[in-house]
């Protein structure tokens, strides 16, 4: 009688399908990352550019120059996702590993405030290149640097916890940034990078260069991977790194299906992976 009663109720698969889904978004990353390699220009800047591409306008006259090339993202944005991957850095440095807490009140008031610094210099910059309106000052590929630094700071700061408390099944209740020190730190640690920009040295400009798509891949691998497990209602169940990379990898192969979508578009509209021209 067992034997039959096992017989007519099988198992649940499901132990199976959890035990094959890694691969299978294994298997899913390595098509999609191996696709857009294939169709993107060739070498580590070339694929940056490609990165690039489909996150920022890449005006040439708004970029750091490498020697006669561009960086692949505008000043701007190469501060943002810099500034992205210093606080990451910075609260991994600080134990925040699976901190889950937004920072503490007077230190989210400031982040905010970064954010709206640079909101009035985009503002600003974009009044340049309509004519006729009025701005408040010229604007300069350093202050774009600077600017976008304080807000990628800011969005770390702010992905970073929504990360953990989605992710880890024992996330910690306390703020990513605690005290002003702390912010300290990061501002010390951008600064130090925005010099090292600033340079105009293409030996550091290089690695910075790559270090910027980095700091996008990052971002948008946070974010989408938050997006994901929400959407599927599979948050909070990552005890370990490795448990954690299956869902880590599907937020990448997410990330690069869109990145990939935007080139192409964008390159069938334009037929070039340059930026745009010169522009005052």
């Amino acid at each position: 009688m067992s034997n039959l009663t096992l017989a007519e109720n099988p198992l649940p698969s499901k132990p199976i399908l959890e035990r094959l889904a890694p691969l299978g978004v294994a298997g899913l990353a390595a098509a999609a990352l191996g696709t857009w390699l294939l169709y993107t220009p060739p070498g580590l800047l070339g694929k940056a550019d490609a990165i690039a591409f489909a996150i920022c306008h890449r005006i040439v006259s708004h970029s750091i120059m490498m020697g006669q090339q561009a960086m692949p993202l505008c000043a701007r944005c190469t501060g943002i996702y810099l500034g992205a991957l210093v606080g990451l850095f910075t609260m991994g440095g600080l134990g925040r590993n699976r901190a889950g807490g937004l920072p503490r009140r007077p230190l989210l008031v400031v982040l905010v405030a970064f954010i709206g610094i640079m909101g009035i210099d985009g503002i600003n910059s974009y009044a340049t290149l309509l004519r006729g309106v009025p701005h408040l000052y010229e604007p300069q590929n350093w202050l774009r640097l600077v600017t976008g630094t304080l807000n990628g700071l800011a969005l770390a700061a702010l992905i970073y916890p929504v990360l953990n408390q989605t992710l880890w099944r024992d996330w910690e209740d306390r703020p990513v940034l605690g005290r002003f020190r702390e912010l300290g730190l990061m501002l010390a640690l951008s600064a130090a990078v925005v010099g090292l920009v600033l340079t105009g040295n293409v030996a550091i400009l290089v690695p910075l260069a790559l270090l910027s798509v980095v700091g996008v891949l990052a971002l948008l691998v946070a974010l989408n991977t938050t997006v994901l497990l929400l959407a599927i209602r599979r948050e909070n169940r990552a005890t370990s790194w490795l448990g954690a990379l299956t869902p880590l990898l599907a937020g990448f192969t997410m990330t690069i299906v869109e990145i990939g979508l935007i080139d192409l578009v964008r390159f069938s509209i334009f037929h070039t992976w340059s930026g745009f021209g010169v522009l005052n």
